[in-house]
């Protein structure tokens, strides 16, 4: 097991830890504050990566970004603490169990074939495959077991929009030249000691690469709602 995956593993489980805490202390909204704090740091590292260039491009690029992160903070605040479940189980649900059978099997079946080569290339036909599989599937069997309001079949889209969110925000990266969404902040000061909160360290991770498919997938649904 690579010291990556640990690391992985180890933040992924703290935040859970204090996410499913702070969805049930005083009707969610330490949660609620708590992700609004995140999709702002997450913004912060987006407008670091003009160091790397400016163009009119990369300007649009980042203003859909923004834009995803700003709606999917109107959404968590609105959002019934009951239907966080069908996120948590849709948006993370699909990028763990993507992670983890990418890493099982990944290249068995599919051997000298990737999904999307020219934007993230690590991404394997069997990982992705089953994350999908995997996070409607969590999705269906809440539904089922909770029994579903007129507009809970939205959140059967968690697992697409979330697989399609990480790949913006890896296209995003591609374009700025950038590999994890902190490597510029990180190195400043006044940051360094919040980026670490969350595993961090320079070459891994960063406030956007933990929420990317949660803001675009949470703006999607946040426009469904406004339709149905």
């Amino acid at each position: 097991m690579d010291k990556n995956f640990k690391v992985r593993v180890l933040v992924g489980t703290m935040m859970f830890a204090v996410s499913i805490v702070s969805l049930y202390v005083f009707d969610s909204i330490p949660f609620k504050i708590i992700f609004g704090l995140f999709a702002l740091i997450a913004a912060i590292e987006l407008l670091s990566f003009f160091k790397k260039g400016f163009s009119a491009e990369k300007c649009i690029l980042v203003i859909f970004e923004i834009t995803f992160l700003i709606c999917s903070t109107i959404f968590v605040a609105k959002t019934d603490v009951s239907n966080f479940w069908y996120i948590i189980l849709g948006v993370p649900g699909y990028d763990i169990f993507a992670y983890l059978f990418g890493k099982m099997i990944g290249g068995k079946f599919f051997k000298k074939s990737r999904p999307f080569p020219h934007i993230s290339k690590n991404k394997t036909w069997e990982g992705t495959f089953c994350g999908l599989l995997m996070a409607i599937g969590m999705v269906a069997i809440l539904m089922a077991a909770r029994g579903t309001s007129s507009t809970d079949w939205m959140y059967l889209l968690c697992g697409p929009l979330a697989l399609i969110g990480d790949l913006y925000e890896s296209f995003l990266k591609r374009r700025f030249d950038v590999k994890d969404s902190n490597e510029i902040l990180i190195k400043n000061k006044m940051f360094r000691g919040i980026e670490v909160l969350i595993g961090g360290s320079e070459g891994h991770g960063g406030y956007l690469d933990r929420i990317d498919s949660t803001a675009f997938s949470t703006t999607i649904l946040l426009i469904i709602s406004f339709m149905v």
